[in-house]
């Protein structure tokens, strides 16, 4: 452990921890549920509060999360409050919370608490306050690139979530509900999780090291193996796509079968549905950065922007410079 560092709160310890969820407006009501939805499971099966959680925002007013639910919150986010755990949750908009009076207060909080850490954009948050320079970190996939740029200083990774010392970063909302449960499981132990997940009737079938998907597969019943590597093979390869008869071979299949594959489990051809993968991807960058046109092109595959344009128009119905206008 580092000289300044406190003791992890990732170790057996029956001790109540002080947890600190800040929500900024903007954030999915998915990852605020994901972070303190297993602690407050936790509390009722042990029979006492373990988890002494309170929600926050930065002016003590309601958050509004991406689905127009608003956050009750008990008060606005004090850094001179004494708390072990800082949970930042962030979505859409974190720009234009990253003032210097808030990254300050944020600093000064991160000193005295035992862990701080980043839910999904929650990551730029701490990563702008100085808090993850020279840190391996992790955030959600759509931004990992533009991240990676913007905090050379950081070891990104592509992790369902990262521990890093007295800082943790997660991707989404299943990464978060898997993170809690570490947490849980690292300090009241195994019985305990498990008893958490059965409340929630969640499977934790992934690893924190696990990358995350473009395409979320689930646990879907009776599709085909293949499918699954094939689709995996297509999110590999969005900014140079693969041919289907090279994604076939890949997948140990004819192209003919892997036609075959998809109809029946997607109802399309694997073209049609690589396409479709490549302009979701795009539209995305489109809707939610100021990525130059050109550079999402190149970004999703297309030879050119013209040609990309053209796609984008025919799927979504307008160019992608008159969705972003709008």
């Amino acid at each position: 452990m580092a000289k300044s560092e406190k003791p992890s709160v990732f170790r057996t310890e029956r001790a109540s921890l002080d947890v600190t969820v800040l929500v900024f407006s903007g954030s999915s009501i998915m990852c605020v549920a994901s972070a303190i939805d297993p602690l407050r499971a936790a509390n009722r099966i042990a029979g006492e509060t373990l988890f002494d959680f309170r929600l926050v925002s930065v002016g003590g007013e309601p958050a509004v999360t991406t689905c127009g639910l608003p956050v009750a919150v008990s008060g606005k986010f004090d850094p001179a409050r004494p708390t072990d755990v800082i949970v930042v949750v962030a979505g859409f908009g974190t720009q234009g919370y990253a003032t210097a009076g808030f990254l300050q207060g944020l600093r000064r909080a991160a000193r005295s608490a035992r862990a701080v850490g980043g839910v999904e954009a929650g990551t730029w948050l701490v990563a702008r306050a100085g808090l993850l320079a020279g840190r391996a970190a992790t955030t959600h996939w759509e931004d990992m690139e533009d991240f990676s740029a913007a905090f050379p200083d950081t070891d990104v990774r592509p992790d369902r979530y990262v521990i890093d010392g007295p800082v943790f970063t997660c991707g989404g909302a299943s990464p978060t509900f898997d993170l809690m449960l570490h947490l849980i499981r690292s300090r009241l132990g195994m019985a305990v999780a498990l008893d958490v997940a059965s409340v929630f009737i969640y499977d934790q079938s992934r690893a924190a090291t696990d990358a995350q998907p473009l395409v979320s597969l689930g646990r879907l019943d009776g599709y085909d193996p293949r499918l699954a590597q094939a689709i995996r093979l297509m999110e590999a390869h969005v900014d140079q796509p693969l041919s289907v008869a090279a994604i076939a071979r890949r997948t140990g299949v004819t192209a003919r079968t892997l036609e075959g594959i998809f109809r029946k489990s997607i109802g399309e051809t694997p073209g049609a549905y690589y396409l479709r993968l490549r302009l979701t991807t795009a539209r995305k960058l489109v809707v939610d950065t100021r990525i130059p046109m050109a550079d999402i092109a190149a970004r999703t595959g297309f030879s050119s922007a013209a040609s990309f344009s053209r796609a984008f128009a025919r799927s979504f119905g307008k160019p992608p410079a008159r969705l972003r206008r709008g």
